[in-house]
């Protein structure tokens, strides 16, 4: 303990005489800073409705998916989550950034190391060495422990401890973040896939449609009340209809081949028999932006642990500056000749502070500093950008759901009106009282508007998941946003301000 506080002194003596000053850390500063919720337009609800939002919210569950009440859905995102490799992926950097954090935290604790040598040597006759070891060949050992446990005074492995734990921190919410992505794609490709079989259905149908109207036109040839013409316009549109069928058809095999390598299994047949729209369910969606749901991003935590991982470093550059003291003691035996390598004699130990102190390193420490801060202000404006672009999916997720509900109402209303005037040109081209081309002008109108049905459902479904994955997806962080942002706040203000770790 005198030692140590020899060391102390001896540390203290030098700070006051000036040869810290030698490496001066001064003009170096970091000039971003967080972005706050007033200046993205989310002013912080009061406390009546902060409550009365919460009741009337949910927050996503982490499961989100099975929402939609669909179990072959359900049983493909298991799949997925099991065996992609990105996700195996992110967990793999995932278990890299903790290994580090382990590497930082012993840098913290005493060392401890064994030593055993045995050594047949030939000693030089022609040295330093003295008689009678000069020229002879002796059997030299040494069996020794030997301790080190550097004094943090100055908090540089703390810091660099810190800084791991928030690079873990970050870690972790990426591999939530890939999670997400991984379940909504998904999910949406899922979704595509029911789409294009509404597609499939409705090419279908038009080519049934259109066969049956080449027999009523070939009927009415026959009987002499239409002319070839007609017969001409009606074989045509029956290779149109086969097109669009085998182009929906290759469609759906180019998004099952997608579908199949999400969930780790290229080349296999997957989701052959899927539902059809109506029978999945809707997910209700938020009718505006709940600010407190964004800090449960996955992304944006993984961006405001980098921030405190980054202010860490910059800690770290600076406690560089400072003095090094180590504390280093070594007890064990020392003998040339084996036989006395444990008796009393051939003990050996010895204990002591090491000091070490920058006084010149030709700019060194001030270039890592600058480097250091340069990250932090780096990782501040990509916090910054996250936030930003999270507030705009947002937005945009939620401005086409409600514009999607409302074109479904005015497209429903068109097809009615569509289907009504196709009934009435055929039952008129029945009876002779119109031609043909008034026929296939209905249809198309038709046609038009069942393919914009089975188009609009299949984009009010595809917003919800992107909704859903914009507002987090179910990501529950273990500090809240608040909190985190607090702390990376308070951690650049004390750097910007330059006061010592």
């Amino acid at each position: 303990m005198a030692l140590v506080a020899a060391a102390g002194l001896a540390a203290a003596g030098l700070m006051a005489t000036g040869l810290s000053g030698c490496a001066d850390m001064s003009g170096i500063s970091p000039k971003a800073s967080l972005r706050d919720g007033a200046s993205l337009g989310l002013a912080a609800p009061s406390a009546a409705s902060a409550s009365s939002s919460v009741n009337a919210q949910a927050p996503v569950a982490a499961e989100w998916w099975r929402d939609f009440g669909d179990e072959p859905l359900n049983a493909l995102v298991a799949q997925a989550l099991q065996a992609n490799p990105s996700l195996k992926l992110a967990q793999a950097r995932l278990a890299r950034a903790q290994a580090v954090t382990e590497v930082a935290d012993a840098a913290t604790r005493p060392q401890l190391n064994g030593q055993l040598d045995l050594t047949r040597q030939r000693y030089t006759a022609n040295g330093a060495v003295p008689p009678p070891l000069a020229g002879a060949i002796r059997e030299s050992g040494t069996a020794q422990l030997s301790a080190s446990w550097e004094l943090d005074f100055f908090g540089k492995n703390r810091a660099a401890l810190d800084a791991a734990l928030g690079s873990v921190k970050a870690a972790e919410a990426d591999a939530q973040a890939a999670r997400l992505l991984l379940a909504s794609n998904v999910t949406r490709s899922y979704f595509q896939l029911v789409r294009l079989n509404e597609q499939a259905g409705v090419a279908r149908r038009t080519l049934a449609q259109r066969t049956e109207a080449l027999k009523l036109v070939q009927d009415r040839v026959n009987a002499g009340l239409d002319t070839r013409l007609e017969l001409r316009q009606s074989e045509g549109g029956l290779p149109e209809a086969r097109l669009q069928l085998e182009t929906v058809q290759e469609q759906l095999a180019l998004t099952r081949n997608a579908l199949a390598a999400l969930i780790g299994k290229p080349n296999s047949a997957v989701a052959q028999v899927v539902p059809a729209q109506e029978a999945i369910k809707n997910v209700a969606v938020a009718a505006n932006i709940p600010a407190d749901l964004l800090g449960r991003r996955a992304d944006i935590a993984a961006a405001r642990w980098r921030v405190e991982a980054s202010s860490k470093d910059v800690v770290n550059a600076k406690t560089q500056f400072y003095p090094n003291i180590n504390l280093v003691a070594f007890a064990g035996f020392s003998s040339i000749g084996l036989g006395r390598l444990l008796d009393a004699g051939s003990q050996q130990w010895g204990v002591g502070p090491a000091l070490r102190l920058p006084i010149f390193d030709a700019g060194r420490l001030r270039a890592n500093l600058r480097g250091k801060t340069a990250d932090l202000d780096a990782a501040v404006e990509s916090y910054n950008a996250a936030v930003i672009d999270a507030v705009r999916d947002v937005a945009d997720q939620v401005a086409s759901s409600q514009a999607i509900a409302r074109q479904q109402t005015e497209q429903r209303a068109a097809q009615e009106s569509a289907e009504g005037a196709y009934e009435i040109a055929v039952q008129r081209y029945k009876a002779g009282l119109g031609t043909y081309l008034n026929v296939l002008t209905a249809e198309t109108s038709v046609l038009a508007q069942r393919r914009l049905a089975v188009d609009l459902a299949g984009r009010a479904l595809d917003t919800q998941v992107a909704l859903i994955r914009a507002l987090g997806g179910g990501y529950a962080p273990e500090s809240s946003a608040a909190q985190t942002s607090a702390r990376s706040e308070n951690a650049i203000k004390i750097i910007a301000a330059g006061a010592r770790p």
